[in-house]
């Protein structure tokens, strides 16, 4: 039995989803196509924060929506583009501009990545969203299945996958110059935002939404609850409602570049240790142990994680007085060890004494580089060119892996995960962490 089906079976039967995808039947009709010079239509959700970054990659592309739901957040993006139309809901964009709309990039918090893409994705719509992928497990697995069926171009926005960084990972440890790597570090000062918090106390004063934003819409599927400002526009990575903490902020950056060059898939256990968590807010400090198997005649990797101002010990041959990162990886092997920053933009062999001598005997390119940026590779993507690197079916693995870690910590007791079955084995209640239940009136 195909575990994919498996386990949306048994997500749908958890979460009570009426169905996987939204459905529009005003906009059912015949899709976009790109305009005469090529360039894509594209509505972006999403337009301030990191969704700056979003307007800015599609700059050379035909912008046909845009959507936010908060006006002051998404002032400067409205002030520079007056004449793209503006929607706070994104189902009322979908309805009314659908037919004009070729693909699709999603910069919200965590929490809404899952139902909007879901929605564009069901009319054939291509896919860009921010990391992490999705809020859930779970839902990693229904959003790669539904761009299989649907045959669209999708992309997660970690963009260090796109850079030059990742692939020299890659070609040296094909080449043999780390040898067998059996242990990776990855660390992270996140989170930069409060943490270990409970919800917040309006039992005196209930905090006056501002107008210039839809806190309905904000909150989207997760349930309702009172507006506070402690959440925006920032700060709501720390609550589990909305976002994944800070393994959920940075993972999808920092074990990328080891997870693809060593070809990992997913870990069958993992242990969490952490501080300060509570039911409403992930730990002010937290250290993840995963056990990924043998992958043919590779072996076990064992990789660490650190947040909250813990990091790994130093490797041996880590120079006295040399600069940590504050975000970054080592990748130890048993001929040499890779020092590399948050996004893989910094690769180097430890120590520099060391790097220097093997400058010579480093292999040459062997795999593509993408020039311009993840962005544009996904929109060549979408025009019909080569899938992007990070697209949903290696971007739901990552992130699933890096998922695990939430539930993990929530869990507080070491997992044993079963990939195939979409479940944890020997802790069923851990298993409730893996999805979540949805406000309905979106779809899900």
């Amino acid at each position: 039995m195909n575990p994919l089906h498996l386990s949306r079976r048994s997500f749908l039967k958890r979460t009570s989803i009426v169905s996987a995808a939204m459905a529009f039947p005003a906009i059912l009709r015949a899709q976009a196509g790109t305009t005469p010079n090529n360039r894509l239509n594209v509505a972006l959700v999403g337009v301030g924060g990191r969704g700056r970054a979003a307007v800015a990659g599609m700059k050379g592309e035909n912008i046909v929506a845009f959507c936010d739901v908060d006006d002051d957040r998404a002032s400067q993006t409205y002030k520079e583009f007056p004449d793209v139309p503006q929607f706070r809901d994104y189902r009322r964009m979908l309805d009314q501009l659908g037919n004009r709309i070729d693909a699709v990039t999603i910069s919200t918090p965590d929490h809404m990545h899952f139902p909007i893409a879901m929605a564009a994705m069901s009319l054939g719509k291509h896919v860009f969203v921010e990391k992490p992928m999705a809020h859930t497990v779970a839902e990693t697995r229904l959003m790669a299945k539904m761009a299989r069926e649907k045959k669209i171009a999708s992309a997660m926005g970690n963009q260090g996958h796109a850079g030059d960084g990742v692939r020299l990972l890659r070609e040296w440890f094909q080449a043999g110059v780390l040898g067998e790597v059996r242990e990776v570090h990855c660390w992270s000062n996140r989170p930069i935002w409060p943490q270990g918090m409970t919800e917040p106390d309006h039992s005196k004063l209930i905090p006056r939404v501002p107008t210039t934003l839809d806190w309905d819409l904000w909150l989207g599927v997760a349930q309702p609850r009172e507006y506070d400002p402690a959440y925006l526009p920032f700060n709501w990575r720390g609550y589990w409602d909305f976002g994944t903490g800070a393994l959920g902020d940075m993972g999808c950056h920092t074990i990328d570049g080891a997870y693809w060059a060593l070809e990992l898939t997913q870990p069958t256990s993992l242990t969490a240790s952490s501080a300060h968590q509570t039911d409403e807010s992930g730990p002010t400090a937290s250290m993840v142990v995963y056990d990924f198997p043998a992958r043919g005649s590779l072996p076990p990797v064992k990789l660490t994680w650190y947040d909250g101002g813990l990091q790994p010990p130093f490797p041996v041959d880590f120079e006295v007085g040399r600069e940590f990162p504050t975000n970054g990886a080592f990748i130890i092997g048993s001929k040499a060890t890779v020092m590399a920053g948050s996004h893989y933009q910094t690769v180097r062999i430890v120590p520099e004494k060391k790097m220097r001598e093997l400058t010579a005997s480093l292999p040459g390119k062997t795999i593509p580089r993408i020039p311009d940026g993840h962005f544009a590779e996904w929109i060549g993507a979408c025009k019909g060119g080569t899938p992007a690197g990070s697209n949903f079916d290696y971007a739901s693995q990552l992130t699933e892996t890096v998922l695990l870690s939430c539930v993990a910590i929530r869990a507080g007791r070491r997992l044993e995960w079963d990939s195939s079955a979409l479940k944890v084995t020997n802790l069923p209640q851990a298993n409730r962490y893996l999805t979540k239940e949805y406000r309905s009136g979106f779809g899900v």
